[in-house]
């Protein structure tokens, strides 16, 4: 958990602000006892977690696909290679939509802009530093031209089927 004190505060005043502007279908579901709070998102969020990651093409058709994410700061980061189509629609169309869906008993869902992270940027060297004592190898290694990214998010929801269950058996104290 890398997520500052301050950081923690933001992030759920995004939650709360995401929860309370959706829609009545959306806290039918999401309601008291399944709403992750945001240090139960970085809790659970440890480590690397698949992530769908729906980018939009120049005739405004979805495409989703598959990406490692990893929850720094509180928020996402992701990578690919320059040569893949969501690097050009990540490129031209920075509107994101990103979810991790962990079976039937926790799921985050976010919509908000990816930003490329470069080697000037101040969290580039924290991030790949992260990234690369996951794999064992610098995801710069991985290709010709590898970008990260990280999601500046305006709406997150979290939620767990039970939450107190879910943070139990994970080992996270609520």
């Amino acid at each position: 958990m890398l997520e500052t004190a301050d950081e923690i505060v933001a992030l759920q005043g995004l939650l709360d602000r995401s929860h309370a502007g959706a829609t009545s279908h959306l806290r039918n579901i999401v309601h008291a006892g399944r709403t992750l709070t945001a240090e139960d998102l970085a809790g659970l969020l440890t480590g690397m977690k698949v992530l769908s990651v729906a980018t939009v093409t120049a005739a405004g058709e979805p495409r989703i696909s598959a990406l490692d994410g990893h929850f720094l700061h509180a928020t996402w980061t992701f990578s690919t290679d320059a040569a893949a189509a969501k690097a050009r629609h990540l490129e031209r169309r920075p509107a994101v939509s990103v979810a991790h869906i962990d079976g039937e008993e926790l799921a985050v869902f976010s919509h908000g802009r990816a930003e490329q992270i470069f080697p000037v940027d101040d969290d580039f060297k924290e991030t790949l530093e992260h990234w690369t004592d996951y794999y064992d190898s610098s995801p710069l290694s991985w290709g010709e031209e590898v970008r990260l990214y990280r999601l500046r998010p305006h709406w997150m929801v979290g939620y767990a089927a039970d939450r107190l269950e879910v943070l139990s058996r994970r080992g996270i104290t609520a």
